[in-house]
């Protein structure tokens, strides 16, 4: 019998050591992803908004802003509509690296996909998303 979360399992590793290999050369890691998608746009979010949504721990995410604002990714401003929280954003020189950023995961997506049709690669994007669709059902 096949396991498929064995698979997602070392997927997930594999693109995570290759992707911090590759985004590391322009000062970006796998772990910082969903925060740069969500601040990429400029607009500036609480903490709590960036662990939402990157589905983590306040704590996880706290730790993961400290080490972005100590290498320069993003800047803290203290929230106009709360005194006791701040706005977190990206920087000028963090929203410059973004492009390489993309090029970057485009070009892995394109090796990891190798020898597959776009076809192929459309039925396999539409069985992981109903398959993520199951998962976040089971956190419910």
């Amino acid at each position: 019998m096949a396991y498929p979360g064995h698979y997602f399992s070392r997927i997930a590793r594999s693109l995570a050591r290759i992707g911090d290999v590759r985004l590391g050369k322009i000062g970006f890691a796998t772990a910082q992803l969903p925060v740069l998608a969500a601040l990429k746009d400029g607009d500036g979010r609480s903490q709590t908004e960036l662990a939402r949504w990157a589905k983590v721990e306040q704590p996880t995410m706290a730790q993961l802003l400290a080490r972005m604002e100590r290498d320069g990714i993003i800047r803290r401003e203290p929230d106009p509509a709360d005194r006791r929280s701040s706005l977190i954003s990206l920087t000028r020189e963090a929203r410059e690296r973004l492009p390489a950023g993309r090029a970057i995961l485009q070009q892995s997506n394109e090796e990891m996909t190798r020898g597959l049709s776009a076809e192929d690669v459309e039925t396999l994007v539409t069985l992981l998303r109903r398959v993520l669709g199951n998962l976040e059902a089971m956190e419910r």
